[in-house]
């Protein structure tokens, strides 16, 4: 069934069908309208796109990049040998989170793949395979709420003189416990 509206001509009670916004005897404003419609919109998305673009040129040259180790983090995560690595592990781990899988749940399809010991605690351990797991997006959640709270890692930076965890089954208690 057509759609109808009302002819945009002030004071004209005329319908007009969609996509149409004036009727037969206004019809001369139709390609005004939609000229005006059309550059209303570009420049309002330019707009847009220059504020989100300055937001993000901050973030990656200012949050993201705040400190050298975030640097070279931010780097290791765009290189061929972090995807590389990233692949071996989902392979090996057949998609499955690893953290679901040691309290006896399957969850697949899991495409994260986590630094069991974060890299910003032991930055040596970043591209090692025996360090990485895959994890479901539920689990990476827990994990860097824990990870915050145990370790010293995020916002702060402020690391705490801990030992390592690298049991995935242990760090599975820990982040469970409130």
């Amino acid at each position: 069934m057509p759609r109808y509206r009302r002819c945009r001509q002030p004071n004209c009670h005329a319908m007009v069908q969609f996509p149409n916004h004036y009727c037969p005897k206004h019809f001369e404003h139709e390609a005004e309208y939609l000229a005006n419609r059309q550059r209303w919109a570009r420049k309002h998305s330019e707009q847009y796109q220059h504020k989100e673009k300055q937001y993000n040129h901050h973030y990656n040259t200012v949050t993201r990049n705040r400190n050298d180790n975030r640097s070279e983090q931010y780097r290791f995560y765009r290189s061929k040998q972090w995807v590389d690595l990233r692949q071996s592990v989902l392979n090996h781990d057949h998609y499955l989170c690893q953290y679901c899988k040691a309290i006896g749940k399957l969850t697949s399809n899991s495409k994260t793949v986590d630094h069991i010991i974060p890299i910003a605690f032991d930055h040596k351990l970043m591209a090692s395979s025996s360090n990485l797991a895959t994890i479901c997006n539920k689990c990476h959640r827990l994990k860097t709420k824990w990870e915050q709270g145990y370790y010293g890692t995020g916002q702060g930076m402020e690391m705490k003189n801990v030992p390592e965890i690298s049991e995935i089954s242990k760090i599975v208690l820990l982040m469970h416990q409130k």
